[in-house]
């Protein structure tokens, strides 16, 4: 039951993760080994290395494995219990429902390996396509804002000081940019899978049917998943290097969306951003006006998490003592941590993103604030028009002082500069010089 789960993510975030359930849990593992021992058998049967007798036929594996459900995964826990090992417990879950002459060809040629690494590889590319169904959703939501809101002028703030104004759109576009741009390349990740044998040398196999060429058979068994890329060259494990690398793309990911979390509750907290109002929550326990960034906190939090758990798999997987250890089979059963916390925090962070408004008022009133941001685009043109000491000038009447927009007009009057730049210069005001903020948005891509 949930509220026995040590895990958030089996309580309090059971419900959001209910698509990954079936997939990366221990009862999505068993089945796509059922699966791929039932896609063997099929396979066997193609070759012609088998006939199948009494009446069994490859449409009946496939029935068999697609039929799978609760109780398959409850009976072959308790043949586990017997075998203390898994991938033998699904092999004798199989024999007991076919005939005694399928028997010798459920497990045949294979290391329970073979039978891991391909059910690891189809879960983790079901699972990864969920997920970025959900990243797709958020990447929509920030083009979206960032459209919406590309002409809607804002104050920078660089080491946390005020500085050349942007526009809330072209700072959503940014993280657009960069979200896109890691999940391209995630999307051209195509795991990789192995099926040679004790340690990758098809030796038993050989020997069985030395007419065979069992290196084709290999790469054409692994052909038959379609979405797999087939290593010809491995030990007893498939290398994990391609794991590995989606690890790496989605703690990068993570990285972004971490940023992206932190921004945004900085310009809540400055009120640059506001948050719609849901009446039936409670900001606080004890202030009743508070209207928290509660989404975007769990967000970074669960994004956090996904992003640790996934560097350790990265750096750790693709070793192995020699032809074989059981670290990776410990490892690989987190898979479902990554993918959980990323769900939640992508689901969080979707929520929160629909109750974002702008709160142009304070937004203009924080610009009139600051004139000394123009303060570049003096010493710039000065720069310009060959003045040496353009910086120091600037510099003189705007360090640790507080100068007016009026004030500092009067003194662009003073310049030595030709009349078209200083009527540019008179007109400018920090909520217009935001330079081709705009212009950038268009940028995203599609």
């Amino acid at each position: 039951m949930t509220q026995h789960s040590i895990s958030a993510l089996g309580g309090r975030y059971a419900k959001h993760i209910a698509p990954l359930v079936p997939i990366v849990s221990e009862y999505g593992l068993m089945r796509y080994r059922v699966m791929v021992m039932c896609e063997w058998l099929k396979f066997l049967s193609q070759k012609d290395i088998v006939k199948y007798e009494d009446g069994v036929t490859e449409t009946g594996f496939q029935i068999f494995w697609e039929n799978y459900d609760d109780k398959s995964y409850l009976r072959i826990k308790e043949l586990e219990a017997t075998t203390n090992h898994d991938v033998k417990a699904v092999e004798y879950y199989i024999r007991e429902h076919f005939p005694e002459s399928v028997w010798p060809w459920i497990h045949f040629g294979c290391t329970s390996e073979d039978v891991n690494n391909v059910a690891y590889a189809l879960m983790l590319e079901e699972a990864g396509n969920i997920c970025n169904t959900e990243l797709l959703k958020v990447e929509k939501a920030l083009k979206a804002q960032a459209e919406n809101w590309k002409s809607i002028s804002m104050l920078s703030r660089t080491h946390g000081q005020p500085a050349t104004p942007t526009t809330v759109g072209k700072e959503f576009a940014v993280f657009i940019r960069r979200i896109s741009r890691i999940s391209k390349q995630i999307g051209q990740i195509s795991q990789a899978a192995k099926w040679n044998g004790a340690t990758g040398n098809h030796a038993a196999q050989a020997v069985a049917f030395p007419d065979h060429d069992w290196v084709l058979l290999s790469e054409e068994f692994i052909n038959t998943f379609h979405i797999l890329e087939w290593n010809p060259l491995t030990t007893q494990i498939e290398s994990h290097d391609i794991q590995a690398e989606l690890m790496n793309e989605l703690s990068r990911v993570c990285g972004v969306l971490i940023d992206l979390c932190s921004d945004v509750w900085g310009y809540i907290s400055l009120d640059y951003l506001g948050l719609k109002v849901v009446k039936t929550e409670t900001g606080s326990s004890t202030m009743p006006g508070k209207v928290n960034p509660i989404d975007f906190e769990n967000a970074r939090g669960n994004f956090e998490m996904s992003r640790g758990i996934a560097r350790i798999l990265a750096e750790r997987l693709p070793i192995s003592t020699w032809q074989r250890d059981l670290t990776d089979s410990t490892l690989q059963r987190n898979f479902g941590l990554v993918f959980g916390h990323y769900l939640v925090a992508l689901k969080s962070l979707q929520k929160g993103l629909g109750k974002l408004e702008v709160r142009t008022d304070v937004l203009e009133a924080d610009l009139e604030c600051h004139p000394e941001v123009l303060g570049e685009a003096i010493q710039t043109v000065l720069r310009k028009h060959g003045q040496a000491d353009a910086y120091e000038k600037v510099k003189d009447l705007l360090r640790g002082n507080k100068v007016t927009l009026d004030e500092l007009r009067e003194f662009i009057k003073t310049l030595p500069i030709p009349e078209d730049d200083m009527s540019r210069l008179l007109l400018l005001t920090p909520a217009t010089y935001v330079g081709l903020s705009e212009r950038l948005v268009g940028y995203i891509g599609d």
